[in-house]
């Protein structure tokens, strides 16, 4: 958790973004991708020497469990005083079962093979789940949501039920993309890709673990085999860019501290304080 601290009333003005925790895949042989955690991005102003509490949030875990849904990602938060709390919210977990429905999130996770539906994102987040439902020769649930695109709906096709891809940010001074669907589990040879921004590929036959979401970039897991594991979700990330000129300095937690142009940039990728 990370914190900005003292008694100033100073406005500063800060541009973030915050990324949540990545939904994990669903478990079965056919199975959703999870859902990416959800993006926000804006800019805020804070006072000048209070304390300002940051959250990062945590991926969903693995499930090994046949037929057992994902795991929901956990929210990446911002607060502190005369700040409206900033909450991305976790992604999704993708469906288990067959016909089992992604979980709702910051993007919604895939849904199962068959009449799986895919899950709900939060809006200005992210966006659905795919929707399972593939018949032969794929087999597949629907991929997990994406930051910048639905997960992909089952259709037959060899290649659907793909993550839905995340959103560039270019706030560290370069340009990164976040918060990718995972991938759903089919019965082909072909693995169904994460969407770009950490999604991780669903499981196919042949290979029995989804592959995991990527760490800090909050991308969906991908769907696991019946004999194997579902992909973790990938942790998020809270990110603040401050004029160097108003930067204190003072910080914990060993957030990673740069510049870019007349910028000093303050990457949380896990709990930590700074102060305004």
């Amino acid at each position: 958790m990370a914190m900005f601290v003292g008694g100033g009333n100073r406005s500063i003005s800060v541009d973030y973004l915050v990324i949540a925790g990545g939904g994990s895949g669903g478990m079965t042989s056919n199975s959703g991708g999870g859902g990416a955690g959800g993006l926000l991005t804006s800019t805020t102003n804070l006072s000048s020497g209070q304390i300002y509490t940051v959250t990062v949030g945590a991926g969903g875990a693995s499930v090994s469990s046949v037929n057992a849904n994902g795991n929901d990602g956990s929210n990446s938060v911002i607060s502190g005083t005369s700040l409206t709390t900033i909450t991305s919210t976790g992604g999704g977990g993708g469906g288990g079962s067959n016909n089992n429905n992604g979980r709702t999130g910051g993007s919604g996770g895939g849904g199962g093979y068959a009449s799986g539906g895919g899950g709900t994102g939060t809006s200005g987040q992210g966006f659905r789940g795919g929707n399972g439902g593939g018949a032969s020769p794929s087999y597949s649930g629907g991929g997990g949501g994406g930051a910048g695109a639905i997960g992909g709906d089952s259709t037959g096709t060899v290649g659907s039920g793909a993550g839905g891809n995340g959103s560039a940010s270019s706030i560290t001074g370069s340009s990164v993309t976040y918060a990718g669907g995972g991938g759903a589990t089919n019965d082909t040879t072909t693995a169904q890709a994460g969407g770009t921004g950490g999604g991780g590929a669903g499981a196919h036959a042949g290979s029995l673990n989804g592959v995991a979401g990527t760490a800090n970039l909050g991308g969906g897991g991908g769907g696991g085999w019946s004999l194997g594991a579902s992909g973790a979700g990938g942790s998020g990330v809270v990110i603040l860019s401050v004029l160097t000129t108003n930067y204190t300095g003072t910080t914990t937690g060993s957030p990673t501290v740069t510049t870019s142009g007349a910028n000093t940039i303050i990457k949380f990728t896990a709990s930590g304080s700074y102060t305004a």
